[in-house]
């Protein structure tokens, strides 16, 4: 008969932990189970997979299993040792699959060693699957509600609440991959993004927006009307302020436990020289104002 490597066939190395081997039986029986596998050697692959674990997932199976050495290849002929002992003990009730083990399985732990407890039928779990869904920013800052369709082909509103941004993730019960057998569905994991805002840069919860503001009112101060998403409010522009300053408006961001804030940048603009040539000629003449005199080449 062949050895089997059991390793090699969970993909596992031997220094594996029983927590590896478990996570990589299921991916492997979720992969092959025939309920759900559309390739031709399913069925042949599923055994194995399952018998793998029958073995590696038993301490005292894989104790056994170990002490034939590491030396062994996959397709080698192989008899067990004289005076080989190692059964592992019947009756493990870890592991789920078809009856039949291996002739190498039986010459090993017995014919009975694969007789387990069952449950009444296969189950596992679906896979998670993932989506993502785009938004506004409007819809962002209000709420909103998309369809998602489900793995088994339905579909189904999902409530996005106020304040989701990019990178937002929300988890839809029941609408990933099918179980196997009995298994329950899988989840839906559905990534937010939002899309570019002609007014807004999104940062997280907090907003980002440029405000113009006249040269005037920078050099004198004044109290504006400034655009937030919650509305106009009025803004204080101190005396002297430099084109690029920013201002932070707590709270005015996307809502949320913690809501964002809204950062308007400050760009002074000028007005048409043919609108106000006069007063520029005037201001070059009286004034003092040398902004590159500190400059060195």
């Amino acid at each position: 008969m062949e050895f089997k490597d059991y390793y090699r066939i969970l993909g596992v190395p031997r220094s594996a932990s029983q927590e590896e081997i478990k996570k990589a039986y299921r991916r492997l029986a979720r992969k092959y189970h025939p309920d759900v596998s559309s390739q031709a050697d399913a069925e042949a692959r599923f055994k194995e997979v399952n018998e793998a674990n029958e073995v590696l997932c038993d301490p005292e199976k894989r104790s056994a299993y170990d002490r034939l050495g590491a030396n062994w290849r996959a397709g080698q002929d192989f008899r067990p040792p004289p005076g080989w002992a190692g059964n592992g003990g019947a009756g493990h009730a870890g592991g789920q699959g078809f009856d039949g083990f291996s002739d190498f399985f039986e010459s090993l732990f017995g014919a009975r060693a694969g007789g387990r407890r069952r449950s009444p039928g296969f189950q596992m779990r679906g896979a998670d699957r993932s989506a993502v869904a785009e938004i506004t920013l409007d819809q962002a800052l209000q709420g909103t509600e998309v369809t998602v369709n489900g793995a088994s082909g339905g579909s189904r509103r999902v409530r996005i609440p106020p304040g989701a941004h990019t990178g937002t993730r929300l988890r839809v019960r029941g609408q990933g991959d099918p179980g196997a057998g009995a298994g329950a569905p899988g989840d839906l994991l559905l990534e937010i993004r939002v899309r570019p805002d002609p007014r807004y840069r999104l940062d997280g919860r907090d907003l980002h927006r440029d405000l113009p503001i006249t040269p005037w009112e920078a050099a004198l101060g004044a109290t504006i009307e400034a655009p937030t998403p919650q509305g106009l409010v009025h803004l204080k522009i101190p005396p002297g302020t430099q084109s690029g300053k920013v201002m932070r408006l707590k709270g005015r961001g996307l809502p949320g436990k913690t809501p964002g804030d809204l950062f308007l940048r400050l760009m002074i603009e000028v007005p048409p020289a043919e609108e106000a040539r006069q007063w520029y000629e005037e201001m070059a003449q009286r004034s003092g104002f040398r902004p590159r005199a500190r400059l060195r080449p």
